[in-house]
């Protein structure tokens, strides 16, 4: 049995014209993200109902496509279980298994780990009123790391560089980034600042060896050569770190 993940991340509903109680995630992962060495073979995280009432799980792997079907996507892990029910107050173990497909050995590997938590189906006495039922989907990292890569994880943030450009519309201005290091780069903000103002730029993260694109809100003009920007890097135990650095100025891309 699998669940229509697309319909139910939409809303699960059983409403009519309002609702009587409000909806809350009951399942909690015990982390932020995993972070998978090439040398082991296995890997576990652990997950907790903190509700009051039992919740029905599944759980599976993707690539980055958050809206395909589980049972669509092929990933070199096994993951088990993949539909549980727990209890409240009462935790299950997920075991994560390197299937021993070849991976990428100069860089690490970015997939997600999703947990679909369905509240119960409501008793006979709750089914005559307004309500409304909503599943709950949590996406983490899950990040394979090659053994003997240079460097530091930690390091890696640090090693970003940054310029300003003209976004795709127009008055819009993006920040660009490039990404040196064999590291995933996770951002849990990113600001430019310039003339004592600071415009958001969102979040985000940024691939080994890649680039990556955040649009700068609120921006009206390119910015003075002083400029730089601020972001927070998101370590392998959740940690944030702040970072702040001169931007280049490109007006032509």
């Amino acid at each position: 049995m699998t669940f229509n993940v697309p319909k139910l991340l939409k809303v699960m509903a059983i409403v009519s014209a309002s609702v009587a109680t409000m909806a809350n995630a009951t399942i909690v992962i015990s982390g932020t993200r995993l972070v998978f060495p090439a040398e082991e073979r296995e890997m576990t995280i652990k997950l907790n109902n903190d509700g009051k009432l039992p919740s029905l799980v599944q759980t599976w792997i993707d690539t980055g496509k958050e809206d395909e079907s589980p049972e669509k996507i092929e990933v070199p892990f096994t993951l088990t279980p993949t539909m549980f029910r727990v209890e409240p107050g009462r935790g299950q173990t997920l075991r994560v298994i390197h299937t021993n497909e070849p991976m990428a050995t100069d860089k690490e590997s970015l997939f997600w780990l999703n947990v679909l938590d369905v509240p119960p189906k409501p008793s006979a006495e709750e089914e005559d009123r307004n309500r409304l039922q909503v599943a709950f989907r949590t996406r983490i990292k899950l990040l394979y790391r090659p053994a003997g890569l240079p460097g530091k994880a930690e390091d890696a943030p640090a090693q970003l560089k940054w310029h300003v450009a003209r976004g795709p519309e127009d008055n819009q201005y993006v920040l660009k980034t490039v990404n040196p290091s064999p590291y995933v780069v996770s951002l849990g903000s990113v600001q430019l600042k310039m003339g004592g103002k600071t415009f958001d730029a969102g979040m985000g993260y940024v691939l080994p060896g890649a680039s990556q694109t955040f649009t700068v809100n609120g921006l009206a003009s390119m910015p003075a050569a002083d400029a730089t920007v601020e972001y927070s890097s998101i370590d392998d135990w959740g940690g944030g770190r702040n970072t702040e650095q001169p931007v280049a100025i490109d007006p032509r891309n």
